[in-house]
């Protein structure tokens, strides 16, 4: 997330990590619906809407949800539309994230305001989705045969959550689409044209930061103040408009222009604009990837970013910053005689031109970089148990005003990111009056080795990165 110039402690005002935020609930209200759910009936799906679209396992379009397989990304490409027209319904659904969190070191004065200082039970997320074709089933119903084998070629993705720690409602990732197949020479080509309002949101790969891991985490625990723009520095405070290719399954193109809503759209969507950059043109996006067999499994190698005019704290009397991210990604994916393996790696540059910031007194510096690293590791046995690893990693040039909370004025924190996951429901469904239905219960534990630039200082002197450790159990349900 991005830090706030005129507050560089915090995050800017209105910008969500995309983590998730939190609703306050019980011990027991977790365990009783962590209980009631082991106990229900039995039918699987990270969206369930779009399971029930295909009628399909989850199992079908993922491997440990969200993160996508080869067919996921397919019916991603063709913009959530594909379907077994079985059945009349809307695509609705909805997901719960309550959950428990305990940091190595308390934090004075509560972790939020109506929380404590530490071993925290809340509701991570609760969210309200719209998604799959635009129409449901009703295409045909509203428009006719011929009306409606253009009508489902329109597909949607909406989410709208609670925030409990905030306590109120915004809307959360959003995107219209419109996606069709055809055949250039020798050539399958997928392509569509997408609205949306988080930079990345559109791409089918989990190595870039829309969908990256951490899926989920702690909105209740310290995380580093620093992160490029692209890494949800904007996320529902723009809108854009773009047009993608996919082309034989694997060269994959798409170019998009991205700019700030007005403050009333955002306060209308729950989102309160305050302080926030304001991107004052069209900032450009754009994603290259290369996709092939490789072995028994899929090999993907690309690159993405984007660039962006920005007013710091929306104030435009000293001109405009320049922020420019270059990105490069990698996935594998390999099935193999249990289970699923997933590697992925991400690197973003950012080139940081203060012309406006330094002359408000917001920087030290007139221009500096930040570099953020990620690799992953992950594997599900049985489509059941899941283990991953991430080793990440932000590093970045001293400013001892733009990162005056830091120690030595340095953005550096890195770390490991350890979870475990049980699926129950993975293989066979969740509750038969709603099927479709998942589950995820997750042990995740973030360890720092250093922390907004204080290293762990064994022998006590200064400020210590373990303090900042984070043990977070959570369960993902999706209905």
């Amino acid at each position: 997330m991005k830090t706030d110039p005129k507050n560089p402690e915090t995050p800017p005002p209105g910008t969500k990590d995309r983590r998730g935020p939190g609703l306050r609930a019980t011990f027991g209200g977790f365990a009783l619906l962590a209980i009631g759910l082991m106990l229900a009936p039995t039918t699987a799906r990270a969206l369930p809407s779009f399971a029930r679209q295909m009628d399909m396992q989850c199992t079908a379009c993922h491997t440990e949800f969200p993160m996508l397989n080869q067919f996921g990304r397919t019916f991603k490409l063709t913009g959530y539309t594909e379907s077994a027209d079985s059945g009349k319904q809307l695509p609705l659904a909805v997901m719960l994230m309550p959950s428990i969190t305990s940091t190595n070191t308390a934090q004075a004065g509560g972790a939020a305001p109506g929380f404590g200082d530490n071993n925290n039970y809340a509701m991570t997320q609760a969210s309200i989705f719209y998604a799959g074709r635009l129409f449901g089933s009703f295409a045909k119903d509203i428009f006719g045969t011929n009306g409606a084998a253009v009508a489902n070629k329109f597909g949607i993705f909406a989410q709208v959550t609670y925030d409990g720690i905030a306590k109120k409602w915004a809307w959360d990732n959003t995107e219209l689409r419109f996606a069709n197949k055809a055949e250039a020479g020798d050539n399958d080509v997928v392509y569509g044209v997408y609205a949306n309002n988080n930079p990345a949101f559109q791409d089918p790969w989990n190595s870039t930061p829309a969908f990256g891991f951490p899926f989920s985490g702690s909105g209740l625990a310290p995380t580093p103040a620093a992160a490029t723009l692209i890494e949800g520095g904007v996320s529902q405070q723009v809108g854009g408009f773009g047009a993608y290719a996919m082309v034989n399954d694997r060269f994959y193109f798409d170019v998009a222009g991205y700019r700030t809503l007005s403050t009333s759209f955002q306060k209308s969507m729950g989102v309160d604009p305050t302080g926030e950059s304001q991107i004052s043109k069209l900032a450009p996006y754009w994603r290259f990837a290369f996709e092939r067999p490789a072995g028994e499994g899929r090999w993907e190698i690309g690159t993405f970013g984007m660039s962006a005019s920005i007013y710091p704290g929306r104030d435009s009397s000293e001109g405009s910053d320049r922020l420019t991210d270059y990105g490069f990604d990698t996935q594998y994916q390999c099935p193999t005689a249990h289970g699923d393996f997933a590697l992925l790696a991400s690197w973003i540059h950012e080139h940081q031109s203060w012309n406006a910031s330094e002359a408000l007194g917001d920087t030290e510096n007139l221009s500096d970089s930040l570099d953020s690293f990620k690799v992953t590791a992950s594997y599900l046995h049985d489509k059941t148990y899941g283990l991953t690893v991430q080793y990440f990693s932000i590093t970045g040039s001293k400013d001892e005003i733009l990162y005056s909370g830091s120690q030595n004025g340095s953005p550096a924190s890195d770390g490991f990111v350890f979870q475990a996951d049980y699926l129950p429901f993975n293989k066979n469904g969740g509750p038969a009056f709603w099927p479709r239905s998942n589950v995820k219960f997750s042990l995740q534990y973030t360890m720092y080795n250093r922390f907004d630039g204080a290293r762990n200082n064994y022998d006590g002197a200064g400020a210590n990165a373990s303090g900042n450790n984070t043990l977070y159990l959570e369960a993902w349900i999706a209905f």
